[in-house]
C-alpha cells in the first residue's frame, strides 16, 4: 500500500524558504571574467523578494578601483553557475544613482521589478518580452548560481570587480525548516497510527 504525505506538508515546507532573499556579494578584480589585476574591492547586499516584486540593493561599498566608475548592474544568466559571463539584466547603462567618476563609493538602492525602467530592454526581450519574464529569470538565475554584481571603470570598462550573488540564509532559518518538517512528519506519523 502507498502512503503519500498530504500536501500540507509540501505547502508548509516550501513557504519556509519563501521570500524575500538575501544574497552577498564579494567583488574583486580576479573574480572578473576574465580576472584583472585590480587591487579594488567591494561589498554588497542584495535583497530579492518575489512576493514583494523588488529588488534592493541594500549595501553596496567598494574602494580601491584603479579606474573611475563607468557603471554598476547585475549580469544574468550565465550558463554554469559560478562562473563565466553573460548579459545586463538591470538598468543600463548603470544603476540609477550609481556613483560614476569615482574610485570608491556606497549605493543603496530600491527597484520595484513590476516596472520595465528596472530592466535592460534586452534582457525583457530575451526572456520573454515583460517585466515579469525578467523578474522571473533573474529569481532563477541568482537562486543557481548564475547572477552576478559587476563595476565597470575606465581601466577595465568590461569590468574592474565582480562577484556572484551567494543566497545567506536567515538566521535559525535551516533549524526552523528542519524542526517544522520533523514536527509535521511526527504528526502525520502519529495520526496514521491510529
Amino acid at each position: 500500500m502507498r502512503k503519500w504525505i498530504p500536501l500540507g506538508i509540501v505547502f508548509a515546507a516550501g513557504s519556509i524558504f519563501a521570500s524575500p532573499i538575501t544574497y552577498n556579494v564579494a567583488l574583486t578584480g580576479p573574480g572578473e571574467s576574465p580576472p584583472n589585476a585590480s587591487t579594488g574591492t567591494g561589498f554588497a547586499v542584495v535583497t530579492i523578494d518575489s512576493t514583494a516584486n523588488t529588488l534592493n540593493i541594500v549595501s553596496e561599498v567598494f574602494s580601491g578601483l584603479l579606474g573611475t566608475t563607468t557603471a554598476s548592474h547585475i549580469h544574468c544568466c550565465t550558463g554554469v553557475p559560478g562562473t563565466g559571463t553573460a548579459g545586463v539584466a538591470t538598468q543600463v547603462p548603470s544603476f540609477s544613482g550609481f556613483p560614476l567618476g569615482v574610485t570608491s563609493g556606497s549605493y543603496s538602492m530600491s527597484f520595484d521589478m513590476t516596472l520595465a525602467s528596472t530592466w535592460n530592454p534586452a534582457f525583457i526581450t530575451a526572456k520573454g518580452g515583460t517585466p515579469a519574464d525578467a523578474e522571473a529569470a533573474l529569481v532563477a538565475g541568482a537562486a543557481a548560481g548564475e547572477a552576478y554584481l559587476n563595476i565597470h571603470s575606465t581601466f577595465a570598462p568590461g569590468g574592474e570587480i565582480r562577484g556572484f550573488l551567494v543566497a545567506v540564509p536567515e538566521p535559525g532559518t535551516l533549524s526552523l525548516a528542519v524542526a517544522s518538517l520533523a514536527g509535521i512528519l511526527l504528526a502525520w506519523k502519529r495520526r496514521e497510527r491510529h
